[in-house]
């Protein structure tokens, strides 16, 4: 009973202190409206500093929010392509930010037409707890580089993270620059709410809905980054041996708790226990002791871990066969939170695993009879934020390309799309909206504005009231 009043206390106390700090961001903004090259240069500079100097807190906050998580995983999948991100975002900010000539039409020479970027103002964005370093800092980087001030809400299921994200931040950047909120749920919900110019949210599907609904209320555009099951997809003629090593490591990078990460795969039907082996061999190669090496992640949550395990289990009871692909942990540990990698065959498909992105270290694999069912069954279900082909034939690849959706491709690995910045990233259908990273990320935090300017001489005075015959004439001259 005492606990209710002092959440009845602290939410309105929470959503006070949240619109304070976005005043102030939008009164620092309206200062400023269009912060000048050196300025937004000195801001990236300041990130990379904060970067560099809370690398290793980061990577050790990081593995404790996560029970463990392999601090090698943290530099190679976090630290170094947020580095990347803010680099290449500093070297390109002269020309995203030069004015762009446009084309003007032959009947309104010689005025002249243009695009003006623009900063919006104030941007929030919600980062998720699966990479919670680089889903902050690359698209913090894209709205400083844009020329906004920014609101940071981090997870709740990363507190060490947040916290130490947080200090960092307000040693470097001011409130009224950066700031970085903490809390659960409902300060997600509340920070949902505000007014910002543009809203990026990465996470789940479900909670990409709720997002939305605050947003319109003040019809905030938003960037989801959301997910789905994304297929990988192998090729009648490629090496299966290749295929299966590239398609785990995908897989077993953060134990699989990858937007990203290959979902299911389809391969050609016969091929499944070829596909086992090789995926087995994979995995000991990687983790010769999955049991105890710090670099095979834990699954960040009790909660998570039983989501997982109830639905191995609930297939399993339904007909489908479990192949752990490690024999020094051979089942799910509830004490280390670690899943070892498993292949799934004859999984129902109407069972959990194969309705909902998976999320975690289990494969399911779905045989099909050629290109044409493997094609027809991504295209029967959600758009997938990614898709991985194992092909080398180039007409089948131009086929894939050409008839199913999704939001990035890699051909003949998995992941690397994602680490190419001058590659747009984004989802489309259920998988997301809109796209971020390197020049689209700048796009996507500015405002497009057209400007003509109007010659000194012109025949802007024809096209005038009162009409007459001349105007006529040159109507039908504009008209024929």
């Amino acid at each position: 009973m005492g606990a209710t009043p002092a959440i009845e206390v602290q939410l309105p106390t929470c959503a006070a202190r949240l619109q304070g700090t976005f005043d102030a961001q939008r009164r620092a903004s309206r200062r400023d409206p269009g912060p000048a090259f050196a300025v937004r240069a000195e801001r990236l500079r300041a990130l990379e500093r904060l970067l560099r100097e809370n690398a290793e807190a980061f990577a050790e906050a990081i593995r404790e929010d996560f029970g463990n998580r392999s601090l090698h995983e943290t530099r190679l999948l976090e630290i170094f392509p947020a580095l990347e991100q803010i680099r290449y975002a500093r070297s390109h900010l002269r020309p995203w930010m030069r004015e762009e000539r446009r084309a003007v039409s032959r009947w309104f020479l010689p005025g002249r037409a243009s695009v003006v970027r623009q900063p919006l103002g104030v941007v929030g964005i919600i980062v998720p707890w699966n990479y919670p370093l680089y889903l902050a800092l690359a698209p913090l980087a894209a709205a400083l580089a844009a020329g906004n001030r920014a609101m940071v809400k981090l997870s709740e299921l990363t507190p060490r993270t947040a916290a130490r994200f947080a200090q960092a931040a307000a040693r470097i950047f001011s409130p009224e620059e950066v700031a970085v909120i903490e809390g659960d749920a409902a300060v997600g919900e509340a920070f949902s709410r505000l007014a910002f110019d543009h809203l990026l949210f990465t996470g789940s599907t479900r909670v990409g809905h709720a997002v939305m609904r605050a947003a319109a209320g003040n019809l905030t555009p938003v960037t989801l980054e959301l997910g789905g099951k994304s297929p990988a997809i192998l090729g009648a003629g490629f090496p299966v041996a290749r295929a299966a090593s590239r398609i785990m490591l995908g897989k077993c990078l953060n134990a699989g708790q990858t937007c990203i990460a290959p979902d299911y795969v389809l391969l050609p039907r016969g091929s499944e226990d070829e596909f086992v082996r090789a995926a087995r061999e994979a995995v000991g190669r990687m983790y010769p002791t999955l049991a105890d090496t710090p670099d095979y992640t834990s699954i960040v949550s009790r909660g998570h871990f039983d989501r997982l395990s109830g639905a191995l289990e609930e297939a399993r009871g339904r007909g489908a066969r479990i192949v752990p692909l490690s024999d020094s942990l051979p089942a799910p540990d509830p004490g280390s939170r670690r899943i070892p990698p498993c292949v799934v065959l004859d999984a129902p498909q109407d069972c959990a695993l194969m309705r909902e992105e998976i999320f975690g270290p289990i494969l399911p694999l779905v045989p099909c009879d050629g290109l044409d069912e493997a094609i027809a069954y991504v295209g029967a279900r959600a758009r997938p934020l990614a898709l991985y082909l194992f092909e080398n034939d180039a007409s089948c690849i131009d086929r894939v390309l050409r008839e199913t959706v999704a939001g990035g491709v890699t051909v003949n690995d998995t992941l690397l799309h994602i680490a190419q910045d001058d590659l747009p990233f984004g989802g489309v259908g259920a998988s997301g909206m809109g796209a971020y990273h390197g020049r689209e990320g700048f796009e996507a935090f500015s405002h497009r504005k057209a400007v003509f300017r109007q010659a000194r001489f012109n025949a802007a005075g024809l096209l005038a009231p009162p009409f007459g015959r001349r105007f006529e004439r040159l109507l039908r001259i504009l008209l024929r």
